[in-house]
């Protein structure tokens, strides 16, 4: 039974992908597929019709932080930064990363991948200062949480960064380039930008990672990535990390990587520890009447909610706020400063519920995220598993609601 303003639910914990035809038009290269509300709901009834699974045995770790072999400096960062035994990915990639093969990397969002290449490449390059790293985002907050998890990574080990990302100043991260850092972390528009200026110069870096590969061919990111292709030295390691391959994202990775070897602990399209259903909404219910009376409920800690225009996430912000909620919200209308402050803010739970829209969220890795609330339906299947997936990470379990009807 799924919520209908009166409280009542029930969740499956599998869902079946449904069925859509391809769509002649993809909305700017996000909405790849034609589908409806009814092919939603279809799938998470579905789901919860589905005969229990047996789970999966708990994954047992071959290798520990410490039999890395890692400088001594980086195992005390990683203690420090609470991690106990490596995840799958980390177990799996970072000893073939660090015997100098490529890797195309499989895993769902939220599995401390981002971990999984910065651990053996801050090594490389502590081991020889020579070596230089390129790593792509597709966001700016993406970009900027790499960038913080590499700073924390590299305490006392004497090793720089430079984030190269839009609605940041121009001249300084210039500036950054030119103190030749020996990682830059940065978005494909802005790099670009520095370039086509000739102060960066990608024939220097050996080490290069693309992350969410995926996610930058779906935004529209395919001829800046191919550029840095053509442009990167043939003699490089390359890391290429993925959700989905593809035929437009196999092009990138056939001129990418060399005989590279794959690591997949990719589970299914969702995560299966996020539950899903549907909020219905009747004709005499106003959406947002239905949202306040859903974020009064117990368990409502942490909200994420998605629409799908700057104009309505900054409208159904104010709304809530006029309500008496602790909210915010983030788009592409506000200055990548101010997008950073309210991201923290809701880090550190100074505000209760964030809004916004799909492009704004792409990467955000957000501890605790109570609930998902799709506010408006998403473009496509693959947005909603990406919204979706923005809860129940790290093991943790996580509620996606979806509003459909009149």
């Amino acid at each position: 039974m799924s919520f209908n303003g009166r409280g009542s639910r029930r969740f499956g914990n599998r869902n079946s992908k449904p069925r859509y035809s391809r769509s002649p038009q993809n909305n700017r290269n996000r909405s790849r597929y034609n589908w409806s509300e009814t092919d939603l709901v279809k799938s998470i009834e579905y789901s919860k019709q589905a005969p229990t699974q047996f789970n999966e045995a708990e994954y047992v770790s071959t290798n520990s932080f410490s039999n890395f072999q890692v400088c001594p400096q980086l195992v005390q960062s990683i203690q420090n930064k609470g991690y106990k035994t490596p995840t799958p990915i980390q177990d799996q990639a970072i000893p073939y990363i660090m015997a100098g093969r490529d890797i195309i990397g499989m895993a769902n969002t939220g599995t401390g991948k981002t971990a999984a290449f910065l651990i053996p490449l801050i090594n490389k390059v502590y081991k020889d200062k020579n070596q230089k790293v390129l790593i792509v985002a597709p966001t700016r907050e993406l970009a900027e949480q790499i960038d913080n998890e590499f700073r924390f990574f590299v305490t006392n080990l004497r090793i720089y960064s430079a984030l190269i990302i839009g609605g940041k100043g121009m001249k300084t991260q210039m500036m950054l380039l030119n103190r030749k850092p020996n990682f830059v972390i940065g978005t494909p528009g802005r790099l670009k930008d520095m370039i086509n200026r000739k102060i960066l110069n990608l024939s220097e870096f050996n080490n290069v990672v693309l992350d969410e590969t995926d996610r930058m061919v779906d935004i529209g990111f395919i001829n800046e990535i191919k550029l840095f292709i053509s442009l990167l030295p043939k003699e490089r390691q390359s890391l290429f990390f993925s959700a989905t391959i593809s035929k437009k994202v196999q092009e990138i990775l056939q001129a990418f990587v060399q005989f590279p070897v794959t690591v997949s602990v990719k589970k299914g399209e969702t995560v299966e520890n996020v539950r899903q259903d549907v909020v219905r909404i009747s004709g005499s219910q106003k959406k947002v009447d239905l949202l306040h009376d859903l974020l009064i409920k117990d368990g409502f800690q942490k909200v994420l909610i998605f629409a799908n225009t700057k104009w309505g996430v900054q409208k159904l912000s104010d709304e809530l706020v006029k309500r008496g909620f602790k909210a915010d919200a983030i788009h592409g209308n506000k200055k990548q400063n101010q997008r950073h402050q309210i991201l923290e803010k809701f880090r550190r739970d100074e505000i209760k519920i964030l809004l916004a829209t799909d492009v704004a969220s792409r990467g955000l890795d957000i501890k605790d995220v109570s609930h998902v609330i799709n506010y408006e339906f998403p473009a496509s299947y693959d947005e909603y598993v990406h919204r979706i997936g923005r809860t129940g990470r790290a093991n943790k379990k996580g509620t996606a609601l979806t509003f459909v009807g009149a």
